[in-house]
């Protein structure tokens, strides 16, 4: 049985022969007997305030340092104080006034209560401005009543959380077990599976980055106040390629845009500084990449890209995409992007050298190994592939969802 219930059986109990001072001090020896947490766990099975609680405990410090241990209340020379009445006392202000909670409601929720004008609606609804907007409809209400309202009403200090997806596509189940059994299959003959995605551009410069990182203490680094982007250094546009079986990865840290030639550029980096030598004997590749961006099943100039690449090395390369709205179900999320965040916590990426060596230098004791390299290559945007440039593509597509599942062979090869 947990403490709370506990409190609140003897609470039931004894409660018919309680006045106001033995309520007190009972919950009080109640709260010390249960050592750290214990005025919390009492008030929340009492209903009683905290600040009664130790009101209590003050009372029982004083009374065990008289000699006659009478409560803090008789003192020498002095009678003992009345007890009120049961009733007595100061009324709660919803006892007073009828229409506090019911406003309260309507503007912590100001669309359910026909209210989309509501001074709140647009603002944030912390309780010093609650207490402003009721006081503005005729109650008299502190911020610490208000605190102690919304927790009555069931609400509590909550950040947002990560949950939509967007729409969800009937076959998206089937699409994971089909880009899993095609990686288990990749792996079993010994081809090359790579994870690919993009992280959102970072600034160059004295920029603050977030997280914390252990400095002499007093001496924080100092950063900019504001994050314009500085003319002369720009932005890094990080470009990841994760190899699944050996667990280890290649960053492409480009300064321009992040275009479909950027991304295969990505691709054939990895591929020739550590994807031929870890895979010499391979004929084929295998992509898995989210549906969007510039590696989206959409976009021609990605396939048109993949096409050369495959030409240059006389790979036969095979896509699986994501389905619509799982972008964070890419391993390559919870592999890499994670690490190297962490890994950057904290400190302003205030060169270009610092970020290469700053992801180059990212491990984990899982095994995990990075390499980087920075690509000051310059990348135009808006090319356009004409529909018999498409055409002329040497592509083929599988017969479960061929849009997201397709292959790109070398013109000259017969595989």
């Amino acid at each position: 049985m947990s403490d709370v219930t506990t409190i609140e059986a003897k609470f039931k109990a004894l409660r018919g022969r309680f006045d106001e001072t033995s309520l007190r001090i009972w919950a009080a020896a109640e709260a010390s007997s249960l050592g750290r947490g214990g005025i919390s766990t009492v008030a929340k099975a009492v209903g009683m305030s905290r600040t009664t609680i130790h009101t209590g405990l003050s009372e029982i410090k004083k009374a065990a340092s008289l000699e006659s241990g009478l409560p803090s209340q008789v003192a020498k020379g002095q009678t003992a104080l009345r007890v009120r009445a049961r009733g007595g006392g100061r009324k709660k202000l919803t006892s007073k006034d009828d229409s506090l909670l019911g406003d309260l409601d309507a503007l912590m929720e100001p669309t359910t209560r026909a209210e989309p004008m509501s001074a709140l609606r647009w603002t944030c609804k912390s309780t010093h401005q609650l207490a402003v907007e009721l006081k503005k409809k005729g109650h008299q209400v502190s911020q610490r009543t208000i605190c102690y309202l919304l927790s009555q009403m069931h609400y509590s200090l909550q950040s947002t959380r990560k949950t939509r997806e967007g729409g969800k596509h009937e076959d998206r189940e089937a699409q994971f077990m089909h880009i899993a059994k095609t990686v288990a299959d990749y792996q079993a003959s010994g081809n090359p599976v790579i994870a690919v995605d993009t992280k959102k551009k970072e600034l160059f410069g004295d920029f603050k980055n977030v997280g914390q990182e252990w400095q002499p203490a007093g001496t924080p680094e100092e950063v900019r106040v504001d994050d314009f982007i500085d003319a002369q250094l720009g932005k890094v546009a990080p470009y990841f390629v994760y190899d699944e079986t050996n667990n280890n990865g290649w960053v492409n840290v480009g300064i321009d845009h992040d275009t479909a030639e950027f991304t295969v550029e990505s691709i054939r980096r990895w591929w020739l500084e550590m994807g031929k030598t870890i895979y010499p004997e391979a004929g084929q590749l295998l992509i898995t990449a989210d549906c969007g961006g510039s590696n989206g099943y959409r976009v021609r100039s990605w396939r048109r890209q993949l096409q050369k690449f495959a030409d240059e090395q006389q790979l036969s390369i095979q896509v699986c995409h994501f389905p619509p709205g799982t972008s964070k179900w890419n391993k390559i999320e919870h592999r890499m992007f994670c690490h190297i965040t962490a890994k950057w916590r904290g400190r302003p990426l205030v060169s270009r050298e610092v970020v290469v060596n700053l992801i180059g230098s990212t491990t984990t004791t899982q095994g995990l190994h990075v390499r980087a390299a920075l690509n000051e290559h310059a990348y135009t945007t808006g090319l356009k592939v004409s529909d018999q440039e498409l055409a002329a593509l040497n592509t083929d597509r599988d017969a479960f969802h061929g849009e997201w599942n397709y292959r790109v062979l070398p013109h000259n090869s017969l595989a």
